[in-house]
């Protein structure tokens, strides 16, 4: 079988993260200040980015920081600068917001493309076409956002404690890589999966590329509140994955009815590559083209959009 796009960009992380960060200081105008009050937009997986960026800076410490879906954006509250994360530079719901708040409150932008709308709207840019990608599936151009995020973040002594110094979730990107995928996940029927603070972002994007690649049944969410209901689907063939420590008791509570749990001492991030690759090998199996998932394409343009 030959090796389709989305597998190749899987594999290229540890490489352009490790560029994201050594070309940081070039893009330092594009993210946010110590103290100032943030939002951070995207949609699908870079709102998912979002969720753990502002997680990540608000619990180091560099300020107050919400993540809002930009269709969703609250343009009554006010912030000291708002931040897009867009892979194509074209997503209207992003351009929508930048262009309505151009002038009235700094505007930054992460993007792979440099030609397209977002350079505009935006008053600084962050261009990481290094990170580009040529499947309509978001991977690692969404991950070394959040590596560059996570490397601003560790420059100004304000990574959170217990979250790895980039380097070291670089060195975690290749384990992820090496490590075999169990067999009974690689076949199960349906996959939950769990995040807490900062990596309940990376849950919500591991079951969105399961859902892209593969068509699976997945489900995401806050490792606490999968007692609350949802472990009622549990049992045989079902996988309850956890990004980061489950809280304790939760991994016995799923093996006692039947389920399957995924733990790692990986970097959560690191670990989502192997949820990635979990969706290739999974779409593979049923004959999908992981590069060309169905509905979808590589930006949301709106017929009646109006910027």
């Amino acid at each position: 079988m030959t090796t389709s796009r989305t597998a190749v960009e899987i594999d290229s992380q540890p490489a352009v993260w490790r560029q994201a960060a050594r070309t940081l200081p070039q893009h330092t105008a594009a993210l946010p200040r110590r103290g100032e009050r943030v939002a951070v937009i995207g949609c699908g997986t870079s709102w998912f980015m979002a969720l753990a960026y502002a997680e990540l800076r608000e619990a180091g410490g560099h300020g107050e920081t919400d993540a809002f879906a930009a269709s969703e954006f609250p343009y009554g509250r006010r912030y000291d600068r708002v931040v897009a994360i867009t892979r194509s530079g074209t997503t209207s719901e992003v351009l929508a917001v930048l262009a309505r708040l151009r002038g009235e409150v700094p505007t930054g932008a992460l993007t792979a493309d440099p030609t397209t709308p977002v350079m505009d709207l935006a008053d600084e840019v962050a261009v990481l076409d290094f990170a580009d990608e040529e499947s309509v599936v978001q991977t690692r151009f969404a991950t070394t956002a959040l590596a560059l995020f996570r490397a601003h973040l560790e420059s100004e002594d304000a990574l959170p404690a217990g979250v790895r110094p980039l380097a070291e979730a670089v060195e975690d990107a290749e384990r992820a890589l090496a490590a075999p995928l169990d067999e009974a996940v690689r076949t199960a029927e349906q996959f939950t999966f769990l995040g807490t603070g900062w990596t309940y972002g990376l849950a919500l994007e591991a079951g969105l590329k399961m859902r892209e690649a593969a068509g699976a049944w997945t489900e995401s969410y806050p490792a606490m509140e999968y007692r609350h209901g949802p472990i009622s689907i549990t049992g045989p063939g079902r996988v309850a994955w956890g990004f980061g420590a489950l809280p304790v008791g939760l991994a016995d509570e799923v093996r006692k009815v039947g389920g399957t749990v995924v733990e790692s001492d990986l970097d959560p991030l690191a670990d989502l590559i192997r949820a990635q690759r979990l969706a290739v090998a999974v779409a593979e199996a049923q004959g999908l083209n992981p590069d060309t998932p169905r509905n979808l394409t590589r930006s949301v343009v709106l017929a009646d959009h109006h910027a």
